[in-house]
């Protein structure tokens, strides 16, 4: 318990207290946000603020997770190094989006498809990943059946070893691309994708915990072995939940409104991939839509409104998408849209979470 909470304190320190110090750095490069001028008005004052904060939160969490298990002696396990591996794997490719945007002073980085490129060859990376290292227990870090609060009985391999692996890994670029692509679509008020990934990964947090103290190999009573879970190395993705719930926290300060430094796709994807990478390992793929729903809902209202553009020739859903400048348009202040879309996400979290407990109890 002690490193969970140091690693989540140190990571908190280092974004608090450093990022400063890179936002003048960050300025000094000239890596300031570019603004679209079809966006709304009011963005336009926002025009050369910091950007690329996702690098501070990253160098964030990779110090205080290794600093904190080195400090308490404990053994590195490949759960945790995956999400890590996710979560940078992803900021590079946001990395290269922000670096491209800076340089040309335009709002369009990579193209959409060359992101999305970048997004399955690290997705593609971390599936094949995850199938390795099998643990005593013959455990492997993620599992081939689609899972909900535990793994369903649709096992991919059932398909056959070649397809059904194939058909995995396609159904882990799915989710890496559709929630990396969902916290990016947020990133677009002062705090709001922050704050609410504080809210989802926290909740793995509680998750990685519960699973941890119930485990089938230790963690559960005798009596309450028929509700165990399988996943291996629960309570280090709880670890390294609360270490990027601690760097956003920190970071939290400076990027809540008005906005002294952005996340960036360098911030914002590199949040999807650990969210995405959590849910994965932890056998909660498909309750990642209740905890991840405020991201679900904020891209799902770019679909419609570009479906239905399309479909009507030209007529429009909403005043502007995604769905929090609609709210814009209508009148409301930033602040006001990102505190109740903050309790939007929290209220959706706590569904999720509130059943993932419910079904343990049920069981």
């Amino acid at each position: 318990m002690r490193v969970l909470l140091l690693s989540g304190a140190f990571s908190l320190a280092f974004t608090l207290f450093l990022t400063p110090l890179f936002i003048r750095l960050f300025k000094k490069l000239g890596w300031g946000q570019f603004i679209r001028d079809d966006g709304p008005k009011s963005h336009h004052a926002k025009r050369g603020t910091a950007t690329m904060g996702g690098i501070i939160i990253i160098l964030g969490v990779l110090i205080s997770y290794f600093t904190a298990m080195l400090i308490e002696q404990r053994p590195f396990t490949p759960s945790p190094l995956l999400v890590l591996f996710m979560m940078v794997g992803l900021g590079l490719v946001g990395f290269l989006d922000d670096f491209l945007k800076t340089r040309h002073q335009r709002s369009l980085g990579l193209g959409g498809w060359s992101k999305v490129l970048g997004q399955v060859i690290v997705a593609g990376a971390f599936g094949v990943l995850s199938l390795q290292f099998v643990d005593r227990n013959g455990q492997t870090p993620a599992s081939t059946s689609i899972s909900f609060i535990r793994d369903l009985p649709l096992d991919f391999l059932k398909l056959g070893t070649f397809i059904g692996i194939a058909v995995f890994l396609l159904w882990i670029c799915l989710i890496v691309a559709a929630t990396s692509n969902g916290v990016n679509v947020a990133d677009g008020l002062d705090g709001l994708a922050t704050g609410a990934s504080i809210f989802a990964i926290g909740s793995f947090v509680v998750i990685g915990f519960w699973q941890s103290n119930q485990s089938c190999f230790g963690g559960s009573d005798a009596a309450d072995q028929y509700k165990c879970y399988l996943g291996p190395d629960s309570f280090d993705l709880a670890i390294v939940a609360a270490t990027i719930v601690g760097g956003l926290i920190g970071f939290l300060w400076w990027n809540t409104s008005p906005a002294k430094i952005f996340l960036g796709d360098t911030g914002s994807l590199a949040l999807g991939g650990a969210l995405a990478a959590l849910a994965i390992l932890s056998r909660t793929e498909l309750l990642l839509v209740l905890i991840g729903g405020l991201f679900v809902m904020e891209a799902g209202s770019v679909i419609v409104q570009r479906a239905y553009f399309k479909i009507t020739h030209g007529k429009r859903i909403f005043l502007m998408s995604p769905i929090h400048h609609h709210f814009e348009l209508k009148g409301w202040a930033e602040v006001t849209v990102v505190v109740r879309f903050w309790i939007i996400g929290g209220l959706l979290v706590a569904a999720g979470v509130g059943s993932f407990y419910l079904e343990w109890l049920s069981r």
